[in-house]
């Protein structure tokens, strides 16, 4: 009997049992999940936070006997080792386990950074459903709380952390806020946004050091002190490969997969935030750490365990923010290629702000602030390739007529229905 074996109980671990077990009834199929609650989605966990569901809402599935009930094998430890050539994963409960084929989806792990302190008790990570626990016994309201990091994460963990009544201070070594999505007038505008809300902000701004205590005493990187309740680190995540290390597996700043997930290892996939996958749009490889791509590798993974070719259409950068109630959104290469051509548009009194960017006659990136109208026509034209021809002249002209670019531009390239569903609603 084949055995296929998941390292990784998320979203991309839990999709790729299903589909196997889906299209091959009676292999064996064992998942093994680092954590000791049932397979949950860590972007659930803000909702978490602000009280709009509690920790059964954060499960993947609604049943706890979901996997048992599809025959399903769920192991609680992590892998500490694989050997390609033998085909034996070592785990830290002391078993070990064979396979036929493997897929390895381990997610991520928050960066922990070198800040003296950073060890204090009330300091805390906001990524697993035990940072969450802690987390919400020190947020109460009124409570004074520094988060470190106003990256993607962080924003979503502010969002939560402003909803609980608290007294947020943010610090972030970048010039701007999301400093990974924005360029800095549309970091600079979210920023004033917070500000404008109570959050007080602090970029170009290192965290040196945290004293213990109660409270904590954080000191910046310019002199000033500040006391806090509750310490977050959101200072970004890494692909969780370390147990990869002389396995035979190829890894940069992932694992390394081609069109199939398939690693360089025959028989070994990768899927999820800790994979390495293709993106089209900038013609590199790219650790694309969102859950719709973790989702669609995973199904593409195991349909390829199981000999069913198939490859993935490519990844793609995508972002879209609620920073308290400013929406932003970000595309493919939103900084712009070398030779390419650019366009902006800023109306700091309405805090709305658009920049697009072309190679040729393609839209190849693009984000914005507040203009949310056209959010999945920007997503369209970038995925999509869309050639625009005169289109994107009239564009540089114009970036506000981004509907009628795609109607005209994408509909004898099989791209508009989406778009003309759009304009309906």
């Amino acid at each position: 009997m084949t055995h296929h074996l998941i390292l990784g109980a998320g979203p991309a671990g839990i999709i790729a049992a299903e589909t196997l077990r889906k299209r091959a009834p009676q292999d064996r199929i064992t998942v093994v999940g680092d954590e000791r609650e049932a397979p949950y989605s860590r972007m659930a966990i803000p909702y978490l936070l602000i009280g709009n569901v509690d920790e059964k809402g954060t499960w993947l599935r609604k049943s706890p006997t979901h996997l048992s009930d599809l025959q399903i094998n769920l192991v609680q430890a992590s892998a500490t080792a694989v050997d390609a050539a033998k085909r034996v994963v070592q785990l830290d409960n002391g078993e070990s386990l064979s396979f036929d084929t493997l897929l390895i989806a381990t997610g991520s792990h928050p960066v922990k950074p070198p800040v003296s302190g950073i060890d204090s008790d009330g300091v805390h990570h906001c990524w697993t459903l035990n940072d969450a626990r802690a987390i919400m016994a020190l947020a109460k309201p009124g409570a004074r709380v520094l988060q470190l990091g106003a990256g993607f994460i962080g924003c979503i963990i502010m969002e939560a952390l402003a909803a609980r009544g608290v007294k947020l201070s943010v610090v972030e070594m970048g010039d701007r806020m999301v400093p990974r999505m924005m360029g800095p007038t549309a970091g600079g505008m979210i920023r004033e946004w917070c500000e404008a809300k109570g959050v007080e902000v602090h970029t170009g701004t290192r965290l040196e050091s945290i004293k213990p205590g109660k409270p904590l005493t954080a000191t910046l990187s310019g002199g000033e002190q500040i006391e806090a309740d509750l310490v977050i680190s959101a200072a970004g995540v890494r692909p969780a490969i370390g147990f990869l290390e002389g396995s035979g597996i190829t890894c940069l700043q992932g694992v390394l997969t081609d069109e199939h997930m398939q690693t360089n290892v025959t028989g070994i996939y990768a899927a999820g935030d800790c994979a390495e996958a293709f993106d089209k749009i900038s013609g590199k490889t790219i650790v694309s750490a969102i859950q719709p791509n973790a989702a669609e590798q995973a199904r593409v993974a195991a349909l390829n365990m199981l000999g069913q070719r198939t490859s993935l259409p490519g990844v793609t950068q995508i972002n879209v923010l609620d920073t308290l109630g400013l929406i932003s959104a970000s595309f493919g290469n939103w900084e712009g290629e070398p030779g390419g051509e650019h366009v902006e548009l800023t109306d700091t009194a309405a805090h709305r702000h658009l920049s697009l960017q072309f190679k040729d006659d393609v839209l190849v990136g693009c984000n914005c602030v507040g203009w949310t109208e056209h959010v999945g026509v920007m997503r369209g034209l970038v995925e999509g390739q869309v050639k625009l021809g005169t289109w994107k002249d009239a564009l540089l002209a114009d970036p506000t007529r981004l509907m009628d670019a795609y109607l005209a531009s994408g509909q004898g390239q099989g791209q508009w229905s989406g778009a003309a569903d759009e304009r309906r609603r």
